[in-house]
C-alpha cells in the first residue's frame, strides 16, 4: 500500500508540474518578445522590495562571484561573452535548444519520428514532456542523484593534495614578493640605484607575398614593391573592418600609401576604388583560420617561443630584484586606428628600428645590445626616470615608453604616491571651494574665470584640457579649452534651475554630455562669459591649462587637476559603498551595491564604452537560464510538498521519508540561491552596459578604500580583483585594515 501511495504522490507531483509549466507557457506566448527588454526590470524587482531590502536573504556560495574582474584593458567588449565561474549551467540531452531555431528543430525530429514509426505527438505535448523530463533530471541533480559530470571523480587523497599543491605555490608566490612597501624610500627624485635589461624585441622583418597571391589595379595584375606591398597587406587585412569604408581613413591610407610607392606604381595607382585587394584579404582570413585550428602541438610550439622571448626579453633586474616589464615588445607597423573619429585615422605608423630608440639603463652594468647591424639612437643612465626605452611615432608625434609591469615596484610606488596626495587635498579642500566661491565675485575677469573653471573641475570631475596645434589632433577638450558652442545655459530645466548643459569631446574622443544645475554665481558668471562671443571662441579666453594648474599649486604642494579627480572619485566610492551596503545581505547582493558604487564613479568620471555587439544575445542566454532556473525551483516546491505530505501522512514511522523530505527542502534552497544570484547579475549586466568600470577602479581610485571594505563585510578581496589586479595593489591589500578611511 505504502508504494501505491508513494507512486500515486510522485504523478500527482509530474501532474501539477505540468500544469505549472502549461501556465508559464501561457504567460510567455503573451509576453512575445518583451522578454530581453524588461529583463533588467523585471530582475531589479525580484532582487530588491519597495523598501531597498533584499527578498531572499540565503548564503551564496564563495565559488560563485557575481563578476569575475577582468584587465583593464580590460577588452571590457567581451565582458558578457565570458561565462562566469559558477553559473555554467551544464546540458542535459534533452534540453530544448533556446531561441527561434527551436521550433523547426523540433519538427525536423517530428518529421524524422514519423518516418521511423514512432508515434506522432502534438508539438506542445513533446515540449511539455521535455521540460519535465528536464526539470526532474535538474533537481535531482540538485539532490546528488545523479552525477553533474562525466569525468572521473576524484579521490579526496587527490582534492587535498591539489588544495596542498595550490597553497604550497600561494605560500612560495608571497615568500619570492618583494615587499618594496616595508623598504626605506629613496631620496626625492631617485627612483633606482641600479637597473639592468636586454631592451625592447623588435617585431619581425616584412616577408612578402606568395607567388601566388596578386594585387589587381583596374582588373590588371600588379606586382607591388616590397613597401607598397607591405602597406596593401595592412590595408587588406582591415577589409572586414568599417574603417576601411569611412572616408577620412581611405583618404589617409591612400595618402601615405602612394608616399611609399615607387614612381612608377604612383603613375599607375591613382583611384582606391580600383584597387582589388581581394587575394591579400583571402590569404590573411585563410591564415588566422590556420591558426585557430592548430593542433594542440603546434600550439604548444608556439606558446614555447613565445615563452622564450619574454624570458628574454620580458624581465630586468631592478636593484637586483627580478621584474617584469609591462610593454617589451615595440608595436609592429600599420595602419592608425585612434578612438572615435579621429582625424588621423587610416595613416601608416611606420616600423620603428633600433636607430629610433633610447636606451635607460645602470652606466656600471652590462649594456643591451641592439640587433646585428644596427645601433641604438642613445644610451641614458638616468635613475631620476622609470622607463627603460624610448621612442617618438610618427602619426603624432608624442613619445611612446617601455615601462615596468603594473605591479612592479616604480608602478606601485608611483599609485601610493598618487593616492597619499589625494588624501591630503581632503584636509584643505574646504578651504579651497570657499576661496574659489569668493573668487567668482572677483574685479578681475582672469580670476573669475578660473573661480568657475575650478568649480567644474571640483564638482564635475573634469579634465584640465591641455594645449595643442591646430588641426594636429583629433578636436578633443577638457575644462580650461572649452569653446562657446560646448555650452548651453538653461534659466529652467526640468524642474531645475541655473542648469549648463555641457556637449563637447573629452579624451580619446568620449563624448561628454551632461545637464548639471549650478549655483546662481557660477550660472551668471558663464553667460557673461558667453556675451559678445562666436560659437568658436574660448570660453575662459583669460586662463589655460598652465596658469590653472600653477594657481592649483600654490593652494597645495603637488595640486593638480588630476588629483582633485582621483580624490573626488575616491571619496565618491567611500561615501557610496557606506550608503549602498548592507551587512546583512548575501555575498551577490553586496558585490551589487560595489559595482552601483563604482559605477557613480565612473559616470562622474564620464568613463563609457559601446555596448559589447553580444550584449542581447548574452542577456536573452542568461532570461533563458533564469526561466529555466524558476521552473526548476517551481517543481522542486510542488515535490518537497509532496515529500511532506508522505511523511506526514505515515508519521515518523518511516525514517527514509524524513530524509527525502531535507533533501527536498535542500534542492529548494539551493534553486533559490541560484535563482536570486542569476537575478542580481542579470541587473548588474544591464547597468554596466555603457560604463567602464575598470578604468576607475584601477586608475582612480584608493585600492584601500576597497580592501577596507572586504574586512569590514567579509567579501572575499578576490571578488573584486582578479590575480593580475592583486599583484598590482599588493601594497595596499597587505597594508589596509578595516578601519581605513581615505
Amino acid at each position: 500500500m505504502g508504494r501505491e501511495k508513494d507512486a500515486k504522490g510522485e504523478e500527482k507531483a509530474k501532474a501539477k508540474a505540468t500544469k505549472l509549466k502549461r501556465l508559464s507557457d501561457n504567460e510567455s506566448a503573451g509576453a512575445g518578445g518583451d522578454t530581453i527588454m524588461n529583463s533588467a526590470k523585471s530582475t531589479k524587482s525580484a532582487v530588491k522590495t519597495d523598501n531597498g531590502k533584499a527578498q531572499k536573504k540565503v548564503k551564496t556560495p564563495k565559488t560563485e562571484p557575481v563578476e569575475s574582474a577582468n584587465s583593464a584593458r580590460e577588452s571590457e567588449e567581451d565582458d558578457f561573452t565570458t561565462k562566469k565561474k559558477g553559473l555554467k549551467r551544464k546540458r542535459i540531452k534533452d534540453e530544448p535548444m533556446e531561441g527561434p531555431s527551436h521550433s523547426s528543430a523540433t519538427q525536423t525530429l517530428k518529421k524524422k519520428n514519423k518516418q521511423h514509426g514512432q508515434e506522432e505527438e502534438s508539438d506542445g505535448e513533446a515540449q511539455k514532456k521535455k521540460v519535465k523530463k528536464r526539470s526532474e533530471q535538474m533537481v535531482k541533480k540538485e539532490e546528488g542523484e545523479y552525477p553533474v559530470s562525466k569525468k572521473p571523480k576524484r579521490t579526496k587523497e587527490e582534492i587535498e593534495e591539489a588544495r596542498q599543491l595550490k597553497i604550497k605555490k600561494k605560500e612560495e608566490e608571497e615568500q619570492n614578493r618583494w615587499r618594496w612597501w616595508e623598504e626605506e624610500k629613496y631620496e626625492d627624485g631617485v627612483k633606482w640605484k641600479s637597473l639592468e635589461h636586454k631592451g625592447p624585441y623588435f617585431p619581425p622583418e616584412y616577408q612578402p607575398l606568395p607567388d601566388d597571391v596578386h594585387f589587381y589595379y583596374n582588373g590588371k595584375e600588379v606586382k607591388l614593391s616590397l613597401a607598397a606591398e607591405e602597406v596593401a597587406l595592412f590595408f587588406a587585412q582591415m577589409l572586414d573592418h568599417e574603417y576601411t569604408t569611412k572616408k577620412v581613413f581611405r583618404e589617409n591610407f591612400f595618402k601615405d600609401w602612394r608616399k611609399e610607392m615607387t614612381h612608377e606604381e604612383r603613375s599607375l595607382i591613382q583611384n582606391l576604388d580600383k584597387c582589388d585587394f581581394g587575394e591579400i584579404h583571402a590569404m590573411h582570413k585563410a591564415k588566422v583560420e590556420a591558426r585557430k585550428n592548430m593542433s594542440k602541438e603546434e600550439k604548444l610550439a608556439v606558446k614555447e617561443a613565445n615563452q622564450k622571448i619574454v624570458d628574454e626579453y620580458g624581465f630586468c633586474l631592478l636593484d637586483h630584484h627580478k621584474e617584469r616589464i609591462g610593454n617589451f615588445k615595440i608595436e609592429p607597423p600599420g595602419l592608425f586606428r585612434g578612438r572615435g573619429e579621429h582625424p588621423k585615422q587610416g595613416m601608416l605608423k611606420k616600423r620603428i628600428q633600433p636607430e629610433d630608440v633610447i636606451i635607460n639603463c645602470s652606466k656600471d652594468l652590462p649594456f643591451p645590445v641592439p640587433p646585428a647591424g644596427h645601433h641604438w639612437k642613445e644610451i641614458r643612465h638616468d635613475n631620476t626616470v622609470t622607463w627603460l626605452a624610448s621612442w617618438t611615432e610618427n602619426i603624432q608625434g608624442s613619445i611612446k615608453y617601455i615601462m615596468l609591469n603594473a605591479n612592479s615596484k616604480l608602478k606601485g610606488e608611483k599609485d601610493w604616491e598618487k593616492y597619499e596626495v589625494a588624501r591630503k587635498l581632503k584636509s584643505c579642500v574646504d578651504d579651497i571651494r570657499t576661496q574659489y566661491l569668493q573668487d567668482l565675485k572677483s574685479k578681475q575677469m582672469g580670476t573669475r574665470q578660473r573661480a568657475v573653471a575650478l568649480y567644474f573641475i571640483d564638482k564635475l570631475a573634469l579634465r584640465a584640457g591641455n594645449e595643442k596645434e591646430e588641426g594636429e589632433t583629433a578636436d578633443t577638450v577638457g575644462c580650461c579649452s572649452l569653446r562657446v558652442e560646448h555650452i548651453t545655459l538653461h534659466e529652467q530645466l526640468d524642474g531645475n534651475e541655473y542648469v549648463v548643459e555641457f556637449d563637447f569631446l573629452g579624451k580619446d574622443s568620449i563624448r561628454y554630455y551632461n545637464k548639471v544645475p549650478v549655483i546662481k554665481k557660477v550660472f551668471r558668471n558663464v553667460k557673461l562669459f558667453l556675451d559678445n562671443k562666436e560659437p568658436g571662441d574660448e570660453l575662459f579666453d583669460r586662463l589655460n591649462t598652465t596658469m590653472m594648474n600653477k594657481h592649483l599649486s600654490s593652494l597645495m604642494p603637488g595640486l593638480t587637476a588630476k588629483v582633485f579627480r582621483t580624490y573626488n572619485a575616491s571619496i565618491t566610492l567611500q561615501q557610496q559603498l557606506k550608503e549602498l551596503t548592507n551587512k546583512s545581505d548575501n555575498v551577490a547582493e553586496k558585490l551589487l551595491s560595489y559595482n552601483r558604487a563604482n559605477r557613480a564613479v565612473a559616470i562622474l568620471c564620464n568613463h563609457q564604452r559601446a555596448p559589447p555587439k553580444t550584449f542581447e544575445q548574452s542577456m536573452a542566454n542568461l532570461q533563458a537560464k533564469i526561466d529555466a532556473r524558476k521552473e526548476q525551483l517551481a517543481l522542486a516546491k510542488t515535490e518537497l510538498k509532496q515529500a511532506k505530505k508522505d511523511a506526514k501522512t505515515k508519521g515518523s514511522s518511516d525514517p527514509k521519508l524524513q530524509t527525502l523530505v531535507e533533501r527536498k527542502k535542500a534542492a529548494v534552497k539551493r534553486c533559490e540561491e541560484q535563482l536570486l544570484k542569476m537575478e542580481v547579475q542579470a541587473t548588474d549586466r544591464e547597468e554596466n552596459k555603457q560604463i567602464a568600470l575598470g578604468t576607475s577602479k584601477l586608475n582612480y581610485l584608493d585600492p584601500r578604500i576597497s580592501v577596507a571594505w572586504c574586512k569590514n563585510v567579509e567579501v572575499p578581496v578576490e571578488k573584486i580583483y582578479n590575480k593580475s589586479q592583486r599583484d598590482k595593489f599588493a601594497w595596499a591589500i597587505d597594508m589596509t585594515e578595516a578601519d581605513f578611511e581615505f
